[in-house]
């Protein structure tokens, strides 16, 4: 068992933390990386973020004539 994991195997984990899909050892393992590692702290704080913000009830979705109109004022503006 190995307690120190490169930083894609730590970012792997948290993802799967975030879907319930870690092991407990994993979770340790993750745990051990993120006291010693700023960069993957930060992700994991992203990613808590976004599943919290996608989790969100108040989320709301462009429908197909917004995103159209949206996508021809894109090419109005990227023509001048």
């Amino acid at each position: 068992m190995k307690i120190f994991v490169k930083c894609s195997e730590a970012n792997h984990t948290c993802d799967k933390s975030q879907y319930n899909e870690a092991t407990f050892w994993e979770k340790v393992t993750l745990n051990i990386h993120l006291l010693y590692c700023r960069a993957c702290r930060k992700y994991t704080a992203r990613n808590r973020k976004l599943t919290k913000l996608m989790k969100n009830p108040e989320i709301r979705t462009l429908n197909t004539s917004e995103k159209n109109l949206m996508k021809e004022r894109l090419r109005q503006n990227m023509g001048k």
